[in-house]
């Protein structure tokens, strides 16, 4: 098979493509036929030895994957040869198979596209787990939505409307915030070219949002904290910009509010059981309408490098696969 090999840290141009013998499955295991994998922004963090998640050299990046299983390991009873799934690997699912933990994939319907599927599982995971789990977000909440135009932002504006609050989605142009409006965002602030603070107060009559979702970090996000509703939950996603922000204490005092920290990977680790349940929940609302993966360009996967370089280059909005 072949494979994007990172054989080296270093920027995406310094990944390679290597033929590899077929993997076989372990105990546990599966090995899938990818047909899409998504490519994230920790992705581009981890092949440059940035991220908290450290695979050893020589390692295929790529966390996420929607294909057809080839081969079950042993122990493996719930997926069988030819299945349709989605599934979470943490690293390896750019190449022409992957190997991924049975507990890891999400059998999938017919009626969802494989190459939206490959976008589903980590963003919309951690958009679920943080929204409906983290801050148990309830319909007449308003939802501000940070870095609303990425994966793990779009995928929030639609789970908070499915969950129904009143989603601001806040990004960085007008062309970005057509796309939330597209997906379902109620209000938009353009932080390029608005004071954050003065649109917040604007749009929910001086009352705040109720939940942050903040997967960006950097110099908003103590403009958005100041601005939280009383007992506002501001949910820690990540640090796309680079910048880990340091949010003033006494805000959390002054407003009641709380700090919760989002990790989608270790609650899948130590909750499965609630993670699966989540996953079966958004797959009924993909049926239903109320979510729509968005992909918004593919590339091969010789390509790999350079869609990995748009990505951090934030070139791209919504999603992006690679497709083998």
């Amino acid at each position: 098979m072949r494979a994007v090999r990172c054989l080296q840290y270093g920027p995406p141009e310094t990944l390679s493509i290597e033929t590899l013998p077929d993997p076989h499955p372990g105990a546990g295991e599966v090995v899938i036929d990818v047909k899409a994998a998504s490519v994230n922004f920790p992705d581009v963090l981890i092949i440059q030895n940035k991220y908290q998640f450290k695979p050893p050299l020589p390692f295929t990046p790529g966390a996420e994957l929607a294909g057809i299983v080839r081969e079950v390991g042993a122990g493996v009873t719930q997926l069988k040869p030819g299945m349709r799934v989605a599934a979470y690997t943490a690293h390896g699912a750019f190449a022409e198979q992957a190997v991924a933990s049975a507990s890891s994939c999400v059998p999938l319907p017919d009626y969802v596209d494989l190459a939206d599927a490959a976008a589903f599982t980590l963003a919309y995971g951690t958009s679920y787990h943080a929204l409906a789990d983290r801050a148990a977000l309830k319909a007449g909440e308003t939802l501000l939505v940070l870095g609303a135009a990425g994966g793990v932002g779009l995928a929030a504006v639609q789970i908070g409307r499915a969950l129904g609050a009143r989603v601001i989605a806040a990004a960085s142009s007008a062309e970005k915030l057509a796309l939330c409006v597209e997906h379902g965002a109620d209000a938009t602030i353009d932080y390029s070219r608005e004071d954050l603070r003065e649109r917040l107060k604007a749009l929910t009559g001086g009352h705040g949002p109720d939940v942050i979702f903040d997967p960006v970090g950097g110099e908003y996000a103590e403009p958005a904290f100041r601005s939280i509703a009383w007992r506002g939950r501001y949910l820690v996603v990540g640090f796309a910009n680079g910048e880990i922000p340091k949010l003033p204490f006494n805000l959390a005092l002054l407003k009641g509010a709380s700090i919760v920290g989002v990790f989608w990977g270790e609650h899948m680790k130590r909750e499965a059981e609630l993670g699966s349940a989540g996953f079966q929940r958004m797959i009924d609302w993909i049926r239903e309408g109320k979510l729509r993966p968005h992909v918004s360009k593919r590339y091969t996967l010789d390509e790999t490098p350079q869609a990995l370089d748009d990505m951090a280059h934030r070139r791209v909005t919504g999603k992006i696969v690679i497709v083998p």
